[in-house]
């Protein structure tokens, strides 16, 4: 069941979804070479803390970390460690907050140094699908045309999205309705209405979208060992368009 949203609820979500940006913002910096993920997400922890928030993701069905970690060839759900980055390395960092019972949800990928043309490009289209698919996110369109903007985008630039790992609805939980692919039909799927929230998260790979997970049950990674780059924002249907909740630029 999908769990519309008043308009002062958005607002809560939003101060959350603020919470997550400001982590994105501030760990931007540290992207370099020698830096560990454990660094970074022991500084995401911080912050949070700072900010009066609670993390959610440690803990969460036995994830051992705060924030998800992902590098080159993984895709999602990364465990956070002690290896330093390499130059020329790209790492998908996914943040969750709660703050005040309201959850934000955002992932970003960030270059490590100097890496190849071929990983700039992989980022560049993969944030270009993501802000496609949010302006599709209009009442009255269905969430295929949300779906199709992703997948086209990524596709026609030689890329292949991920199938099996979902964007959802948030809230009050972290994954509420609507779970999807980035993948679809326009004019297909449900009819986006206002006060609907829900993650836009495209995970787009150099190869092909087939994955593997690791023993560990969590660290996805692509089949043929070659790039994934993932962005992610939390948006909500309004009246006005699509509002990113977790939006770095405000």
């Amino acid at each position: 069941m999908i769990i519309l949203k008043s308009n002062d609820e958005i607002r809560k979500l939003k101060e959350a979804g603020e919470v997550v940006a400001a982590c994105h913002k501030e760990i931007a910096g540290m992207m370099k070479p020698g830096v560990t993920t454990h660094e970074i997400n022991d500084k995401v922890v911080k912050i949070i803390n700072k900010l009066g928030a609670k993390q959610v993701i440690k803990g969460y069905r036995g994830f051992p970390a705060e924030t998800c970690a992902s590098v080159n060839d993984v895709i999602a759900h990364g465990f956070p460690n002690d290896t330093p980055l390499l130059n020329g390395d790209i790492v998908t960092i996914d943040i969750v907050a709660e703050l005040d019972g309201w959850i934000g949800d955002s992932a970003w990928t960030y270059a490590i140094g100097d890496i190849s043309d071929e990983a700039k490009r992989l980022m560049r289209v993969t944030k270009e699908a993501l802000y496609k698919g949010i302006e599709k996110s209009i009442a009255g369109n269905r969430l295929g045309d949300v779906q199709h903007a992703v997948q086209s985008h990524a596709e026609k630039n030689g890329f292949s999205v991920v199938r099996e790992l979902y964007a959802h609805g948030v809230g009050r939980n972290l994954h509420e309705d609507p779970g999807y692919p980035h993948v679809g039909m326009p004019g297909k799927g449900i009819k986006l209405r206002e006060g609907m929230v829900f993650t836009i998260e495209p995970m787009i790979n150099v190869g092909t979208y087939l994955m593997t997970i690791d023993d560990d049950n969590w660290t996805t990674r692509t089949f043929d060992g070659k790039l994934s780059a993932q962005y992610e924002h939390t948006i909500a249907i309004t009246s006005n368009g699509p509002l990113i909740l977790t939006d770095q630029d405000h």
